[in-house]
Parts: structure tokens; C-alpha cells; sequence
């Protein structure tokens, strides 16, 4: 059977500052990857995507395109977060949220940048969560990701790496696009726990296994953990509907109502699916209950049976010779038949009661 227990810790939360410590201060996790660059620029006609060395040369790409976007990867380098905040003149708090990767999703509104924070899924046997930090100002974008190894912005890369029927280059846009893609990352997530779930509700009436309850168990608390990092994402996405604010474009509001409806999307399927756990979990509980009183019934029938023929036998087992037949040759066939008439009355009766049947 699976060992589900050890994937309890990825509940905990684990913060690197201790208690105390003077805000904006920058801890960076010591198993942390080292960070890796990503630079694309791109303008209505070309674009520009590159990998750099170190952090310092990202203010080489600004101004050569109307629109930047910085990847990073991993944030294992201390120096190179600091350099890329200085270089886009980053709050040193915001700074701490990216290093701290236990937030939940939320949008800060800052003098020349907003600050969005979100959740990224992913499936890999199991769910797993990452942050992604995402600042955006007026011709740029800047996103930190907890560790590099694949994401859900590949299909945002291609989409700017086309040049045939681009829109007018904007950085909200882009950050629309982003964060779209991380929460359309979730349905596919969705659909594998369904997938999971139909399979169980085949298993438990074909061949119920006690396996089945700890796998239940198991998706329940992957749910759960789904929706803690669903439902901050619509109270963000909504709070950036209602943000006044000169960097987000009213066209890419029209954008931004569409990923409310699928967050809401999404938490309505968290809690059918959680739903479902539930019921299933009651019905293998009511199929359990139903086999042990099967079995129970059936040990009573027997045990009925038994008792007036023990009794039977136990008088004929005494010590005594008044017992009529018992020292005939025909007394032993007699005792057996009558026995035998007992126990088929009694199943005769137990019929006529309906207690045989299923």
C-alpha cells in the first residue's frame, strides 16, 4: 500500500526569518537552486530571448524593445535577487515575499509597480505547488519562479515568439497572459483527480479493497491543499479588477474577468470533487457495515442451526439408559434423522422469513 504519510510536510509552512527580524529582510533558503536568467524582449515585429549570465547584464536588454520580460528561475543567489531589485527599482518587502515562498496569492500596489503573487501547479505523481512572483511596470515584467525544471509559460513563450497576427506590445497584457496560464494550469490537475476519482468509485463496488479509503484519503488532502491555493487567486485577480491603476489597461480588464470566471470555476470542481471523496468514503463505510452484517447474519443461521442439535446430542451423550433407542441398533439412525428434520425445518423457516435472501 502507498505511503501516503510522508506527504504530510508539504502542509507545513516553513519560514526562513526568525521571529523579530527587521522587515525586509532577504533569507534565502540554503537548498535553493542557483538562479537562471531569462531575458525576452520583443516589439510588435522582433524579438529578443536570450539566457544571461549574471544579473547585472538585464539592464543591458531595457529600452532595446518596448516590452521586457525577466525569468528567474531558482533563488538560490542572494546578490543576484538584490542586483535584479535594484536594477528595477524593487521594495525591499517585496523582495521578502519572493524569498519567502509560503505566500498566498495577493496583488500589492507599489509607486511605480504592482506586485502579484500566485500559485502554480503541478502534477507529478502527487500536487505540487510553486510560487511565482510576478512584478510588472510599465514596459516591464518580471517573474521569479522557485526553481527551474519546466512550467506552465511555454505556450505564453510561443505565442511572443510568433510574429503572425501579434497584438501591440503591452506589459499588462503579458502579465495577463501569465497569470491565465497558471491558473488554466489547474484543469488538467482537476482532471486527473477525476480520472482518480471514477476509477475509485469503479473499484469500490467491483472489488472493495481497504487501499481504497487511504487513497481517498489521500486525494481529499490533495484537494484541500488545491483549495488553499485556488481560492486566494480570485480574491487577487479581483482586487486587480478594483485597483485603480495607470498600469493596467481597460482592455486588459476585459481579459482579467475571464480568468475570475475560471477561478471560480475552479473552486466550484474543488468542492464537487472534496464532495465526492466524502461520498465515496461513506459508501465503502456502508458496504463494510453491510458485508460484516452479512457475514454476521450468516454465522447466526449457522450457530441457530447448531443449537438444538448440540442439544440433541448432548442428551444422548449422557450416562443414562432410560434415553429410548439407545442401546437399540436403530436409536443412532433415529437421533441422526431427527437431527436432520431439525436443521431442515429451521431452513425451512429461515426461508419463509426471507432471511436467506440477499
Amino acid at each position: 500500500m502507498p505511503k501516503y504519510r510522508k506527504r504530510r510536510s508539504r502542509l507545513k509552512l516553513v519560514r526562513r526569518t526568525q521571529p523579530g527580524t527587521p522587515p525586509g529582510t532577504l533569507v534565502i533558503d540554503p537548498e535553493a537552486p542557483p538562479p537562471e536568467i531569462r531575458v525576452i524582449a520583443f516589439g510588435l515585429e522582433t524579438i529578443i530571448d536570450e539566457t544571461v549570465a549574471h544579473a547585472r547584464e538585464v539592464r543591458d536588454y531595457l529600452g532595446r524593445q518596448p516590452v521586457v520580460w525577466v525569468n528567474v528561475d531558482g533563488l538560490g543567489d542572494l546578490e543576484a535577487i538584490q542586483e535584479i531589485g535594484r536594477i528595477f527599482g524593487l521594495h525591499h518587502l517585496a523582495l521578502e515575499d519572493v524569498v519567502n515562498v509560503h505566500q498566498q496569492s495577493k496583488v500589492e500596489e507599489y509607486d511605480d509597480h504592482l506586485f502579484w503573487v500566485a500559485r502554480m501547479a503541478a502534477f507529478n505523481g502527487q500536487l505540487e505547488t510553486e510560487q511565482v512572483s510576478l512584478f510588472l511596470g510599465k514596459n516591464f515584467v518580471l517573474t521569479f519562479q522557485e526553481r527551474p525544471g519546466g512550467d506552465c509559460l511555454n505556450p505564453v513563450r510561443q505565442r511572443l515568439r510568433s510574429t503572425r497576427g501579434r497584438r501591440e506590445p503591452s506589459a499588462d497584457f503579458l502579465a495577463y497572459e501569465i497569470f491565465d496560464a497558471i491558473i488554466d494550469g489547474y484543469f488538467p490537475i482537476l482532471e486527473k483527480f477525476s480520472d482518480q476519482l471514477e476509477e475509485l468509485d469503479d473499484q469500490l463496488f467491483d472489488r472493495p479493497h481497504r487501499d481504497i479509503i487511504a487513497r481517498l484519503h489521500h486525494l481529499r488532502r490533495e484537494l484541500l491543499m488545491l483549495r488553499r491555493a485556488v481560492s486566494p487567486h480570485r480574491d487577487a485577480v479581483n482586487s486587480i479588477l478594483h485597483l485603480d491603476s495607470p498600469l493596467i489597461g481597460k482592455e486588459t480588464r476585459f481579459f482579467l474577468r475571464d480568468v475570475y470566471d475560471h477561478t471560480a470555476q475552479l473552486m466550484d470542481l474543488v468542492a464537487s470533487y472534496r464532495e465526492v471523496c466524502t461520498e465515496l468514503k461513506d459508501t465503502y463505510l456502508s458496504l463494510v457495515s453491510n458485508r460484516l452484517n452479512e457475514v454476521i447474519k450468516v454465522l447466526t443461521i449457522i450457530s441457530t442451526i447448531f443449537m438444538p442439535l448440540s442439544f440433541v446430542a448432548g442428551i444422548y451423550g449422557m450416562n443414562f439408559d432410560v434415553l429410548p433407542g439407545k442401546e437399540a441398533g436403530w436409536g443412532f439412525h433415529v437421533t441422526l434423522t431427527v437431527m436432520a428434520a431439525i436443521a431442515g425445518g429451521l431452513l425451512y423457516w429461515f426461508w419463509r422469513r426471507g432471511w436467506l435472501r440477499s
